[in-house]
Order: C-alpha cells, then sequence, then structure tokens
C-alpha cells in the first residue's frame, strides 16, 4: 500500500516505537503506583519522555509536558482552563472541530472567527488584529491546516496577543515534529498536539505543553497527595488522573527520539518537497484543481486537490482501489472548508510523512490522471 494520509496517522513509523511499546507491555507497571522495579522503570520512562519533549519544544520544565490520549484531549483540557461560560474567544477560520466543539459546549460563548482567504498570511492576521478586542479573552489558532497545509503566522499571532495580554492557545497538531513549536518563542498559555502524527508515536498518545494554571478535565488517583480529596495542584499529576498509557509513552518516546535525530528540518523539507512534486504534476492535468501555497514555506506536507466530474469520496474510493491510501471529505474541519470555499465540494488529501517516496507522489499522479481522462 502507498499510503498518503500522514495528516491523520503516521502509520510508517521507525521500528524502534512497536518494539519499545511490546518491550514496556511486559516490564513496566504503572507511574507513581509502587516502588519495585516496574514502577520505577515506568516512571523512568515517563520522565525521559517528558525530557525528550522539553527539549524538542523548548521548554524548561519537563513536568509542564502532560500525557494526554490525543491533541483533542489535550485542547478540552486547555478550552477548560481558558474559557469560562458567557465568554469572548477568537479563532481562524481553519480550526478543527476538537476546537470548535468544545467551545460550542460551554453555555453562552461567542466564538469569533477571524476568516480569511486561503494561503493569505498577511490578510489572516490583519483581521485577528482587527477582531481582537478588549472582550476577548482567548484567541485560539492551529499552526497548519489539516485540510489544505496552510502554515498559519502564529509567531505574528503570539506576538499580538502577548502585547494585548491575551491568552493564546495554539493546536499543533500538523506542525509537531516538523515545523518550529517552541514554547518560550510562542508563549502560548497551552500548546496541544497528538503523539501519533508527526511524532511518529503510537496511536492513543498526545502532549499538552502546559504555561497557565489548568483546570483537570478528569478527576482520580495520581499517586500523589492520596489523603486529599482534590486533585493535586502542581504538573503533571494535576491533569493526569488514573493510570498512564505506557506502552503509548513508551514508543512516542522512541517517536520524538527518530524526529530529533532525523531532525524536524529535513522532515518538514522532504515532506514539501513531495507534497509540491505532487503540486505541480496534479495542476497540468486538465480537470484537476490543486489547493498549493504559491510559496513554498507557506505549506507543508499537506496537499488537497479535486478532479471535475467526480465526487471527493470516489476519487478516493478509487486510489484505495489501486493501493493508495489518502483522505477524502471535510476532515473534520467544515469551517477551514467553508473559508477556503469548498465547503460544498470537500477534497481529497495526500499527506506525507518522512517515510514517503518520490516514487509514491508520481504513482499518485499517474492514477488521478487516468481518472481525469475518463
Amino acid at each position: 500500500m502507498i499510503y498518503l494520509d500522514a495528516a491523520a496517522t503516521t502509520l510508517q513509523k521507525p521500528a524502534s516505537v512497536p518494539r519499545a511499546s511490546a518491550w514496556a507491555m511486559t516490564h513496566m507497571s504503572s507511574i507513581g503506583r509502587g516502588g519495585h522495579a516496574a514502577a520505577m522503570l515506568a516512571a523512568e520512562t515517563a520522565f525521559a519522555c517528558r525530557k525528550a519533549a522539553a527539549g524538542l519544544f523548548h521548554m524548561e520544565e519537563p513536568d509542564e509536558v502532560v500525557f494526554t490520549m490525543n491533541a483533542t484531549h489535550g485542547l478540552n483540557i486547555a478550552i477548560r482552563s481558558l474559557v469560562k461560560p458567557g465568554d469572548t474567544v477568537l479563532i481562524s477560520g481553519y480550526e478543527h472541530n476538537a476546537v470548535t466543539r468544545p467551545l460550542a459546549a460551554i453555555p453562552g460563548v461567542t466564538v469569533k472567527v477571524a476568516a480569511s482567504r486561503l494561503f493569505e498570511p498577511g490578510a489572516l492576521l490583519s483581521r485577528f488584529q482587527e477582531l481582537l478586542t478588549p472582550e476577548v479573552s482567548c484567541v485560539i489558532c492551529n499552526h497548519v491546516s489539516n485540510v489544505f497545509g496552510y502554515v498559519l503566522p502564529v509567531e505574528e499571532l503570539s506576538d499580538l496577543c502577548l502585547r494585548r495580554g491575551v491568552p493564546f492557545l495554539l493546536d499543533a497538531s500538523q506542525s509537531a515534529g516538523t515545523l518550529p513549536v517552541h514554547m518560550d518563542r510562542l508563549h502560548a498559555a497551552f500548546i496541544a498536539m497528538p503523539g501519533h502524527k508527526g511524532l511518529y508515536g503510537p496511536q492513543g498518545t498526545g502532549l499538552l505543553l502546559c504555561n497557565h494554571e489548568a483546570q483537570p478535565l478528569l478527576q482520580g488517583g495520581t499517586g500523589s497527595l492520596s489523603a486529599r480529596q482534590e486533585m493535586p495542584d502542581f504538573f503533571p499529576d494535576r491533569l493526569e488522573a488514573g493510570t498512564h498509557n505506557l506502552t503509548g509513552i513508551a514508543g512516542l518516546l522512541e517517536g520524538i527520539r527518530f524526529v530529533q535525530r532525523r531532525t524536524p528540518e529535513a522532515i518538514l523539507t522532504h515532506e514539501r518537497n513531495l507534497s509540491a512534486r505532487c503540486a505541480q504534476a496534479l495542476s497540468a492535468i486538465r480537470g484537476v484543481t490543486v489547493y498549493a501555497a504559491p510559496r513554498l514555506f507557506s505549506q507543508a506536507g499537506v496537499l488537497s486537490f479535486q478532479v471535475e466530474g467526480l465526487d471527493c469520496e470516489e476519487v478516493a474510493e478509487r486510489l484505495g482501489a489501486r493501493g493508495i491510501a489518502v483522505r477524502a471529505g471535510l476532515h473534520c474541519a467544515p469551517l477551514a472548508h467553508r473559508s477556503a470555499g469548498t465547503l460544498d465540494e470537500g477534497t481529497v488529501r495526500a499527506s506525507f510523512s518522512a517515510f514517503n517516496t518520490p516514487w509514491e507522489a508520481d504513482m499518485l499522479v499517474g492514477a488521478v490522471a487516468q481518472m481525469a481522462q475518463r
């Protein structure tokens, strides 16, 4: 199978990831639930993962790296910590349902959308400047659109929030492991990310980088301050109730180490080159619409396209029959499609990882060309 759906999950992993997860399954118990060797090994592995993540994302305190089930879990914690009923929140026009649905679930919240055209970061920043009025209590923005690979101007936006004194929440679901995600530069209140995408860890893992007071989403045992009925008031225990996913954490540690060895810059360059290769070739095919940025640095390794006369789901199904895995539809981000004008049709999305090759990109182009000619 030619797997081009890394924006959902990186299916190909470094060999060390499943090996570490399998080893943890039979050698590690639970963090903070004993002083025996299996528990201590679990604690050491978890701390090593926090430390590796803190280094990759430029954080001083590893304990402020909180383990989550996925980016959605982390975003829910962050949103519940920053947003109260009746608040006004400002978001970009390219947010995922992992942001918009938690906001919709909080009573009385007003959501202002900094809508702008696709691949126009200057216009998007201008909209944020215009809409960031005194009643806004929080700004939320994703780093890269999961639909179009659009790289949003989050550093400039974080500077704007810092000047206005408004907390900033970054969704790094499509950028962690490739683009620079530096807590010391962004000064974000929280940064949420999955472990199973650009960090090459197992599914069911995620990280929430914390630089703000947080409210627990779950209450329960932490292995610390057990005589108290309130959750601990310190990280990471405050946000990590219950037994940890040690098999996932052990694999995630190896995924982060892979990214550090390969370097995010090299992975990003590889993914961008494949995306640009596809975009150029697909654009030359009559009847194919490609959503590609005019400048390479404005887009990550995610590419959307449409084939005239064919439903996007049908295109993906035909590609799947040829052994090429892509995703079609709205990609859990109807707001992004509304902003780009593709809400009615959706798009076919190809997304690349460190393990894809130019040959695989060419195979996608060839298959689409055959479809478009019929």
